[in-house]
């Protein structure tokens, strides 16, 4: 266990953790919509003709619904030195989360809100201004420390019925 986490300290930044131009990559990511809670939002999540990831759907607010995402789980990193999350992506005008996980099995995750403007753009996310989310409420934890990670995502959740599509290209740390 111990050479493994050494081994992880030493990642090299910028590193890369999904570049969509791989269908490999695309494959590794899950939609989580609010279904599970008898919501009636859409979304699909797949690779374009061009190398991107297309992140689309409807949300609907029918039924105590409100939410589309998409996510993908790995191996815990130690991402130590790490200070923020670059993503080259292009938006429909909407405001959305990107999450992370330091375990994918906590019940809470951090999320960062974002716009975005309909042209390609690099968004980037300092990791330290991640704040902690559980069922769009704020526990009572720190941001994000950024030392270990295992999931990452996107999340739509405007309090509004909207169509919406996000392309996007790749996602590194620096």
């Amino acid at each position: 266990m111990i050479a493994i986490l050494l081994s992880l300290a030493t990642l090299q930044f910028p590193y890369v953790l999904s570049d969509f131009s791989k269908a490999s990559d695309v494959k590794k990511w899950g939609i989580m919509n609010d279904g599970v809670m008898g919501g009636l939002s859409q979304s699909t999540f797949s690779q374009t003709k061009d190398g991107k990831a297309q992140f689309k759907g409807k949300v609907s607010l029918e039924n105590n619904g409100g939410f589309a995402s998409v996510r993908a789980g790995f191996k815990r990193i130690d991402i130590t030195g790490a200070n923020k999350v670059m993503i080259r992506l292009k938006g429909d005008g909407n405001k959305y989360q990107f999450r992370v996980k330091n375990e994918q099995s906590d019940r809470h995750a951090y999320k960062y809100e974002f716009e975005t403007s309909g042209n390609w753009e690099v968004i980037e996310i300092p990791l330290a201004e991640m704040i902690p989310t559980y069922r769009g409420m704020r526990p009572n934890l720190p941001n994000f420390a950024a030392q270990m990670l295992s999931e990452i995502g996107f999340l739509i959740a405007n309090k509004k019925n909207q169509n919406f599509e996000l392309l996007i290209e790749k996602i590194w740390l620096a």
